[in-house]
């Protein structure tokens, strides 16, 4: 009887942080059903999935295949030498169809084999699915089975390629209601990125080289062979030795992201969407006239670049029907705002050049939106505790005031849509500066919009102000939030180097 060795489900210290997504997998593994059960881990290219993966089969003593780009005939094969390793048979298998080998597979989960759940990780699924398309069907078909007949199998097929990983379990799909996990590996939080960086003490440049890098694990060690800006000071010198440099592994990979995915055929049109959003045209209507094309005509493109989690649509939380386009990977940002305008200069060796030239529109076109996104994710996670309600929908979105006739922009805010006989209710408004000390017409500002939302019925007795600003606040400001119902937010304050004060009315 071939018997599973289990060394227990402890997260290996060499896996940085990941404590969400690993007790997911410890927990699918675990769990001690009689029946085979299905898990999908997805997540784009660069996001230690592989990593991860291998560690929870080292742990579990499970079995692992990762595919690679190859014909249907060398992938079969290539699986069946995996498979005869495993089992430690001094003679390869030779499956002529994957029918053969997904059943093989299976029968080694079979409760006269072993006595403990039995881990198969398939990596790189996409690769296998491209040439073999029946795959799906022939794992549905084995899942099924197993869920009749005992079975201790614990399945998990990864993959980079979003559009495809999501579209396993989508619709008609053959394994559509057969998963029980769903996992997306996403990139590192602000404030864990900074820690694996190894610059949290410096605020100011860890919200530069988010801004730039974001969460990615694999550019500081795979990508830099840990190259880490040493102060604030050596920022700009390494934008130029690294993400500007023509030998640098980040240089083109903005590019090949795009390029990865399968259903983005047409790569120059998918830039030039990319392009308008990080111009700031950030509505459907505002990109199709950017590039030149009605709206109807990018439906399509918008939709495979959200179902790449390349680009994300997020909803006006103050104007039903309106929304706004956002880039969801930092570098690609960088790469459209600030590389591709300058590409040819920078190819030629130019990068001192062209960062120096670039200040304003890294500040206005990258760093900017970014800081607002980071805000939100702050109000997310480690901020909800200064909020005196519930937290609810957090977002951002246009206060419209018809008397003044103009719009009031709030980058975060916290509402509640209210239900049956409860109002909508604000919690907290919100407004982020990059690169400006910000002062009592910013807070007056936040208070208009205040009062426009309570004339339109909005509960608003709990709602208080919030001032973000990676710059700074004037003395007068300070004055006023001490006053209570108003909260300043800098960097120290975003990266946990000091404590705001909570919201009090």
């Amino acid at each position: 009887m071939l018997v599973q060795r289990h060394t227990g489900l402890g997260k290996p210290t060499r896996v940085f942080d990941r404590g969400v997504e690993w007790e997911g997998l410890t927990a699918f593994v675990s769990r001690p059903l009689p029946h085979a059960m299905l898990g999908i881990v997805s997540g784009r290219r660069r996001m230690g999935k592989t990593y991860l993966l291998r560690a929870l089969v080292e742990q579990c003593g499970g079995f692992y295949f990762g595919a690679t780009a190859a014909t249907e005939g060398e992938s079969l094969r290539q699986f069946s030498s995996a498979l005869a390793e495993h089992v430690g048979s001094p003679v390869p298998f030779a499956f002529s169809t994957w029918d053969d080998a997904i059943s093989y597979l299976f029968s080694l989960a079979a409760p006269d084999r072993t006595d403990r759940p039995f881990l198969a990780v398939v990596d790189e699924f996409p690769y296998l699915v491209k040439v073999s398309p029946e795959l799906p069907s022939v794992v549905q078909r084995e899942i099924d089975r197993h869920q009749v007949d005992q079975s201790r199998m614990r399945m998990l097929l990864c993959g980079s390629a979003m559009s495809v990983m999501g579209g396993l379990l989508a619709s008609t799909a053959p394994l559509r209601g057969r998963a029980q996990l769903e996992l997306v590996v996403k990139p590192f939080g602000y404030r864990a990125a900074a820690d694996f960086w190894g610059v949290a003490g410096e605020p100011a440049l860890a919200a530069r080289l988010h801004a730039v890098v974001g969460g990615t694990p694999a550019y500081r060690r795979q990508f830099l062979a840990d190259d880490v800006p040493a102060d604030l000071d050596d920022f700009d010198d390494w934008i130029c030795r690294t993400v500007l440099s023509p030998f640098s592994p980040l240089f083109r990979e903005a590019r090949y992201l795009l390029a990865e995915e399968t259903d983005i055929r047409d790569t120059a049109l998918y830039h030039s969407v990319l392009a308008a959003v990080a111009q700031g045209n950030t509505t459907r209507g505002g990109i199709a006239g950017y590039i030149g094309r009605k709206s109807v005509d990018i439906s399509h493109p918008l939709n495979v670049l959200e179902d790449s989690h390349l680009l994300a649509r997020e909803v006006d939380v103050f104007r039903a029907g309106k929304s706004q386009y956002r880039i969801t990977e930092p570098l690609i940002n960088f790469y459209e705002a600030v590389m591709r305008p300058a590409w040819t200069r920078l190819e030629s060796g130019q990068a001192a050049e062209v960062w120096a030239q670039s200040a304003e529109r890294f500040a206005a076109q990258v760093a900017g939106p970014h800081f607002e996104a980071v805000c939100r994710e702050y109000v997310l996670g480690p901020g909800r505790s200064l909020l005196s309600t519930s937290l609810g929908q957090v977002g951002s979105g246009v206060v419209t005031d018809p008397k003044a006739r103009r719009q009031i922009q709030i980058d975060v805010a916290v509402v509640e849509p209210g239900s049956g006989g409860t109002k909508p209710s604000v919690a907290l408004l919100g407004e982020a500066k990059w690169g400006t000390i910000m002062g009592v017409n910013h807070l007056e500002r936040l208070a208009q919009a205040r009062d426009v939302l309570a004339q339109r019925g909005v509960d608003t007795s709990g709602c208080g102000l919030a001032c973000f600003s990676a710059a700074g606040f004037s003395d007068s400001l300070r004055a006023e939030a001490e006053r209570g119902g108003v909260l300043l937010i800098g960097l120290d304050e975003l990266y946990g180097r000091a404590l705001p004060m909570p919201l009090t009315f």
